[in-house]
C-alpha cells in the first residue's frame, strides 16, 4: 500500500510516473478530509526506488509549491520530458467549497489550470505556474468547468508533451445564463512542442460526450504514429478516438463494447508499449503463441494497419459497480473490437488507477497504482509491479477461460 486512509483523511486519484534514468517511480494522489471531491486539500507524493521486481518507497511528502490560496488542488497529471529530464506535474485548482455540481448548475467555472516542475526527479519543485489565461483565455467563459487527466500525460515520439483534459462546454446561453441540459463534457488536450516553455490547447472532441481521459501513441507497422484517446462516458461503454500523425484533433471515434462502464462511469488508464523482441524462453514463447492465437493476432497477418505497439488499459471490469480492477490488452489498437478478456488484477472494490511502462535495456515491466479496499474503493491506494511475461500469461489464461465458458 502506498497511501492508506487514516480516520477521515482519505487519499484518492492516483497518478504514476516512471523515471528510467533513476529507476524511480513517482506516485501522486490527492489528500482529502473525506472521500468527497469537494473535500480535496492538496497533493502528496512518494518516491519508489525500483530494485529488480521490488520497489522501496520513501516517506510521504506534501507538494507545498502546488498551492493556490483558497483553492483545493485536484487531478494530478504528471508527464516526463525525456530530452530535458524535466518532470511536469499538472493539476487543477478549484475554489474552496465550490463543488463540480454547483459549477454545472450555474455554468460558472471555478477551476484554474496549473503546474509545477522538477529538474531533479521530484526531489524539489518549482513554484506553481498558472496557465489559465495563457492557454485557455476567453474560451474558459464557455466552459462550466474543466479538469486534466487524471493520471499520467504522455510524450510523443515527436517530442510533443500531451496533457489529457476535458471541459464541460456550454452550448447555449439565454440572456447570459445557461442550463445544465446545455452543458456537455468533451475531451481535449493541452500540449507543448518546445519542452514545456509554452503550452497550447487542442479543440474539443464534440462528437462524443466524454470526460476523464488518457492518451497514448500507437506506432503502426509502416511507422505512422496515431494518437489514441480512451475516455470515460456516461454510456455503458468506454469511448475511443484516434488522431492522425502530427495532429491534435481526433477524427475517428466510437464507443467500445469490449470495455464496459459501471453506473456513472469510472476513470481508467491506458499506455502503449512495444512487445518484447528477441529470444524468449520456452514458457514465454508458449504464452506468446497462445495469446496471439486467442487474439487472432499472429505475426503472419502483419500489415500496415497492424501496429508495432500494443495498448494496455486498466479499469473496473463490472458493469454494475466499481469492483474487480482489470488489465486489458490490445495487440491491434487500430482495429475495432480488439480488446479481449481482462486479467483481474484486484478482486473486490476498485476505483481509479494509473499505469506506467518500465522499459530499461532488455527489461520490460509494468506498474499499476490503483484505488482499492475491503469494503470501499477509497480505503487505500495500492501498487502492483508485473513483468511482460506475467502480462502475457495472465491475459492468455483469461482469454482461455472466457473461450471455454462461451462454448459450454
Amino acid at each position: 500500500t502506498v497511501f492508506r486512509q487514516k480516520g477521515s483523511v482519505t487519499y484518492r486519484i492516483p497518478a504514476l510516473l516512471y523515471l528510467p534514468s533513476e529507476s524511480t517511480f513517482l506516485a501522486f494522489a490527492e489528500e482529502r478530509s473525506s472521500h468527497r471531491d469537494e473535500h480535496a486539500k492538496f497533493l502528496v507524493m512518494r518516491r519508489g526506488q525500483r530494485e529488480g521486481t521490488s520497489v522501496k518507497w520513501s516517506p510521504q511528502e506534501s507538494l507545498e509549491t502546488a498551492v493556490l490560496p483558497n483553492h483545493r488542488i485536484m487531478n494530478p497529471c504528471p508527464v516526463y520530458d525525456k530530452k530535458s529530464g524535466l518532470v511536469f506535474l499538472f493539476f487543477i485548482c478549484v475554489k474552496a467549497n465550490i463543488s463540480e455540481q454547483h459549477q454545472l448548475r450555474t455554468g460558472r467555472n471555478a477551476a484554474r489550470l496549473g503546474y509545477i516542475a522538477s529538474q531533479d526527479g521530484g526531489h524539489t519543485w518549482s513554484p506553481m505556474i498558472d496557465l489559465t489565461e495563457q492557454v485557455i483565455g476567453d474560451e474558459v467563459r464557455k466552459w462550466a468547468t474543466f479538469a486534466v487527466g487524471p493520471g499520467h500525460g504522455v510524450q510523443l515520439s515527436s517530442g510533443r508533451l500531451v496533457i489529457p483534459a476535458y471541459a464541460y462546454y456550454i452550448r447555449n446561453l439565454l440572456f447570459g445564463c445557461s442550463f445544465p441540459c446545455w452543458i456537455k463534457p468533451h475531451c481535449l488536450s493541452f500540449y507543448s512542442d518546445d519542452g514545456g516553455q509554452t503550452w497550447a490547447r487542442s479543440g474539443l472532441l464534440k462528437a462524443l460526450e466524454t470526460s476523464e481521459c488518457q492518451m497514448a501513441e500507437v506506432t503502426c507497422q509502416d511507422d505512422r504514429k496515431v494518437l489514441y484517446c480512451n475516455a470515460r462516458s456516461l454510456h455503458k461503454f468506454r469511448a475511443e478516438a484516434h488522431s492522425a500523425e502530427n495532429s491534435h484533433e481526433f477524427a475517428n471515434h466510437s464507443f467500445c463494447k469490449e470495455l464496459c462502464e459501471p453506473p456513472h462511469g469510472c476513470q481508467g488508464s491506458v499506455v502503449s508499449f512495444f512487445p518484447m523482441q528477441g529470444p524468449l524462453d520456452q514458457s514465454q514463447t508458449r504464452d506468446l503463441k497462445g495469446l496471439t492465437s486467442l487474439l487472432d493476432a499472429s505475426p503472419s497477418s502483419a500489415s500496415s494497419e497492424r501496429p508495432k505497439s500494443w495498448l494496455m488499459f486498466s479499469h473496473p471490469t463490472s458493469r454494475k459497480k466499481r469492483v474487480d480492477l482489470g488489465i486489458y490488452l490490445n495487440t491491434s489498437p487500430i482495429k475495432e473490437g480488439s480488446w479481449k478478456s481482462p486479467w483481474v488484477l484486484n478482486k473486490g472494490p476498485s476505483g481509479y488507477s494509473d499505469l506506467a511502462v518500465c522499459e530499461e535495456g532488455e527489461s520490460l515491466m509494468f506498474a499499476c497504482l490503483f484505488e482499492c479496499g475491503a469494503s470501499r474503493e477509497y480505503e487505500e491506494i495500492a501498487f502492483h509491479l508485473f513483468t511482460h511475461d506475467e502480462l502475457l500469461r495472465n491475459v492468455k489464461d483469461s482469454c482461455s477461460a472466457a473461450a471455454s465458458s462461451s462454448t459450454e
